[in-house]
């Protein structure tokens, strides 16, 4: 885990560990005093946007279906003197803001949709905001007022992005086939995303990221079609190097593993399979896996061929292409890493040096496009055990003051990006 934290001050309100009036430190471009403004205006939203998350949190809406929420954002960016686009890729929302000087176009994502009943750990029957999403969002909304109000003294414009269907890996697909990046052209991209770290703190991912997903179906036929599927579910489930972590402790340790240079995480392979009959009497056996690094995916295919291959009535099928690996530029995210530990403390930002094996994300796709950063905002409690500030545990239980500290970051870092002479 972190060696240390920022301190939060009187009503979780990050504190800067600047006198008043101070400007911020030389060599981010902030301008005299606008880390001190942005800190400020924060200051006076940090109740409303609580208030703006809980009612987020009562209305979880599936992938595709977040109306509710899309609402409440759109209203709020109005509101701001933002040019708004609804029912962008579905239910998707789009805020421009424009700031008073010349500058770059620096786009931000927040996703939107809560986690189904069949993605939760101990969750219960009903969709629920699990992955931090309500959070996502409000802190999207927060960056975007108080940019707003600051937009005399912000160079270049922010886009900001209102995803839906995270948990579906189809929201930011359908924002790019919606033109989204060609009509508001921004730079690049970044974005949050609650993370098992104490409150008041930041994960970085330069070179890293997330694994993609990669199916494929083997479907076995005649006479003792079940028995044979057992054992190749078996042969196939063997090819996992990694176990998913089944306690606390194993959660601490792998978080521990993932700020490791050269860990046990740094390669791996994570296999789940089971088989199913299917209507005719055949016997699907259906294979889902992440690796990393992405590269693998040939390899994995070819070993499932392999282990297909013992059964001479085996049929294999595997999808065109693998949903792609999300891979952070080393650059931007080794700046972003400088900014916020010039702006909070060093001991504030740790680096992730591997991937997490169980977790997906369709950022993917925007990086693929653009340069950019996704950082992990730490949002566990002082004291709590580390499920609850695990995403889709159902003791998932985030630190709300993880929501000032991200919007002063992130509304800092994108005026500094707005203001930067050259790309991430």
């Amino acid at each position: 885990m972190l060696g240390g934290a920022v301190a939060l001050g009187a009503g979780g309100v990050l504190a800067t560990g600047l006198p008043a009036g101070a400007a911020e430190p030389s060599g981010h471009g902030l301008g005299l005093g606008l880390g001190e403004r942005i800190d400020a205006v924060a200051g006076r939203l940090d109740g409303d946007l609580i208030a703006l998350r809980r009612d987020i949190h009562r209305h979880p809406e599936l992938a595709g279906a977040e109306t509710h929420t899309a609402a409440l954002v759109a209203d709020r960016l109005r509101a701001a003197g933002l040019e708004v686009t609804t029912g962008v890729g579905g239910t998707g929302v789009v805020g421009v803001l424009k700031g008073g000087g010349r500058g770059r176009t620096v786009a931000y994502r927040a996703d939107m949709d809560a986690v189904p009943p069949d993605s939760q750990i101990g969750g219960g029957p009903d969709a629920a905001h699990l992955c931090g999403h309500d959070l996502h969002t409000t802190i999207g909304v927060g960056v975007a007022e108080v940019l707003a109000r600051l937009r005399d003294r912000l160079r270049g414009e922010v886009v900001f992005l209102f995803q839906p269907g995270e948990e579906a890996l189809s929201g930011a697909r359908a924002m790019i086939a919606a033109g989204v990046l060609e009509r508001t052209r921004p730079a690049e991209i970044h974005a949050l995303h609650c993370g098992p770290f104490p409150v008041g703190t930041f994960a970085v991912t330069p070179g890293t990221g997330l694994p993609g997903l990669d199916r494929g179906g083997i479907t076995l036929t005649g006479p003792g079609a079940s028995d044979r599927a057992a054992r190749l579910v078996a042969d196939i489930s063997a090819l996992s190097t990694v176990a998913y972590p089944e306690t606390s402790a194993d959660l601490e340790r792998m978080v521990r593993e993932l700020q490791t240079p050269n860990g046990p995480l740094a390669r791996f392979v994570w296999m789940r399979a089971g088989a199913r009959p299917a209507p005719n009497g055949d016997v699907e056996v259906r294979a889902m896996y992440r690796c990393w690094p992405q590269e693998r995916v040939p390899e994995i295919r070819d070993q499932l061929r392999g282990l297909a291959a013992r059964y001479p009535d085996a049929r294999v099928d595997f999808p065109t292409d693998a949903f792609p690996a999300m891979v952070c530029p080393p650059r931007p995210g080794r700046e972003v890493r400088d900014f916020l530990r010039a702006r909070l403390g060093r001991r504030s930002v740790t680096t992730m040096h591997a991937a997490i094996p169980f977790s997906g994300e369709d950022f993917a796709l925007f990086l693929r496009r653009l340069p950019g950063t996704f950082s992990f905002l730490g949002v566990r409690r002082p004291g709590a055990d580390i499920a609850t500030a695990y995403p889709h545990f159902g003791a998932f239980d985030p630190d709300e003051r993880a929501i000032g500290v991200g919007v002063r970051s992130m509304a800092a870092w994108l005026s500094h990006r707005t203001a930067a002479g050259r790309p991430a």
